[in-house]
């Protein structure tokens, strides 16, 4: 069990740190985006794009740091059964795509005020996301 603790702790450190590599570079560009007053981007009829591209970076910049931080609790804290660690682990590294992904593809090929069939996977991983953090919730506190 330690060693399975020890890959998951580090698979989540790669992947929060590669993901919060990818997050703040979709800032840097959308804030690049901003500075040369790309039309695409800050048009009024773009609105609804750069608030999904906005809360793309803000979610998947958070949930990488979440991944992290996950890094270090599993290998310390809390009592898991193997199935509910590679579960969550699971669960939130999905999240962690699904989430940020959905939101960005809602702004793609958006209308005025709908965004594209992409923000469907906005409450998929949501919904990954919240299973993943109350099962970590219930092994740090009630353990098995």
């Amino acid at each position: 069990m330690n060693e399975l603790r020890q890959r998951i702790a580090r698979r989540h450190q790669i992947v929060g740190w590669w993901g919060l590599f990818v997050f703040l570079a979709l800032g840097f560009a959308l804030e690049t985006l901003h500075g040369f007053k790309m039309g695409f981007y800050l048009d009024p009829e773009h609105r609804l794009r750069r608030l999904l591209w906005t809360l793309a970076h803000a979610h998947g910049t958070l949930l990488a740091l979440v991944q992290i931080t996950f890094a270090f609790t599993v290998g310390s804290l809390g009592r898991w059964t193997e199935r509910r660690l590679k579960l969550v682990s699971f669960l939130l590294i999905d999240g962690l795509v699904l989430l940020p992904v959905g939101f960005f593809l809602g702004g793609i090929g958006h209308t005025e005020v709908d965004p594209s069939m992409g923000v469907l996977l906005v409450p998929i991983g949501a919904v990954l996301l919240l299973i993943a953090v109350g099962l970590i919730a219930w092994s740090l506190t009630r353990g098995e």
